[in-house]
């Protein structure tokens, strides 16, 4: 099945290329089916570049998904064509009478800050607490992961002495759990933060439960409310070259840059990125809708909450 998508959409384009099946909303709206609802909360400062990473994640499912994109009132993006964001993006205000069966916060580039200190926390602080009540499941990405746990449980954040950045193995905790359904022993994830959350503060909490994490880059996934919230810490819904990107502006500009760790082939900046995340990213997702969204949200959408 399909990806329903907002008609003009850039990403639509994109993932045909790739033989994704996408449907516009002029031709979906021409089916007899309930899709699951997504929405995704987009803080990334390249919005087109994510929304199409997810997108194409999303894909790997048999489920048709309406897929709706939520932008801040209190917070304009400068690296997006405003026109782009009028098309694709609505307010949380204007959306927060509606209900969905999941959403995507993804992170955001203020990691550096405390959250008080971040311009649009008392927003983010709304939308924590609405989606508790609005939505089945919810996958909070890196800066949203350290911002739930934080809202939510009072988990706090760690200054890192170096960028985590690179290609990092994970282990999987608990692997009789359905999100990681088909996955190996151990799965690569990017990471690219400077901050990090604790084994010892996610362990002292018994609303949650640590269920991946790696020796070089620490926590990497938690799970609460029985898979109704999951927080990822890396990005593995990143292209292949996105490290790349960020290593090359980075070093242009700072010379305290490291070299993303395990990604180059031979570690050489001249060699593509060996790619070895994406199978486990899009398992990630389709378990992810499949056991904590299709199977958990009641067909009535108005009731869930």
């Amino acid at each position: 099945m399909p990806l329903r998508l907002p008609d003009r959409l850039p990403a639509i384009d994109l993932l045909k290329g790739e033989n994704i099946f996408v449907m516009d909303d002029s031709r979906a709206h021409k089916q007899d089916i309930r899709p699951l609802r997504i929405v995704i909360l987009n803080l990334m400062p390249l919005k087109i570049t994510t929304e199409t990473d997810l997108i194409r994640l999303l894909s790997n499912t048999p489920l048709q998904l309406e897929i709706s994109f939520m932008k801040l009132k209190s917070h304009t993006p400068k690296n997006t064509p405003i026109e782009h964001m009028m098309m694709f993006y609505r307010d949380f205000h204007d959306m927060s009478k509606e209900k969905f069966d999941g959403m995507i916060i993804t992170g955001a580039p203020i990691e550096t800050l405390d959250f008080e200190q971040v311009s649009y926390w008392e927003e983010m602080k709304q939308i924590f607490t609405w989606a508790r009540t609005h939505v089945t499941s919810t996958l909070y990405i890196c800066w949203a992961a350290q911002a739930g746990l934080y809202f939510h449980y009072g988990i706090p954040k760690y200054p890192l002495p170096r960028k985590m950045f690179g290609i990092f193995p994970q282990k999987p905790l608990q692997p009789q759990l359905p999100i990681f359904r088909g996955f190996d022993d151990i799965f690569q994830m990017p990471h690219s933060r400077h901050t990090e959350i604790k084994r010892k503060d996610i362990l002292a909490n018994s609303s949650l439960q640590l269920i991946a994490e790696s020796e070089e880059s620490g926590v990497s996934m938690v799970m609460a409310r029985g898979g109704r919230e999951f927080y990822v810490t890396g990005h593995l819904e990143y292209a292949p070259d996105t490290l790349h990107n960020e290593y090359m502006r980075d070093r242009n500009t700072r010379d305290d840059v490291d070299m993303p760790r395990n990604y180059y082939l031979n570690d050489d900046i001249h060699e593509q990125p060996l790619v070895t995340w994406r199978a486990h990213a899009n398992l990630l997702y389709s378990n992810w809708i499949n056991y904590y969204v299709y199977q958990e949200t009641p067909f009535d959408i108005n009731k869930i909450g």
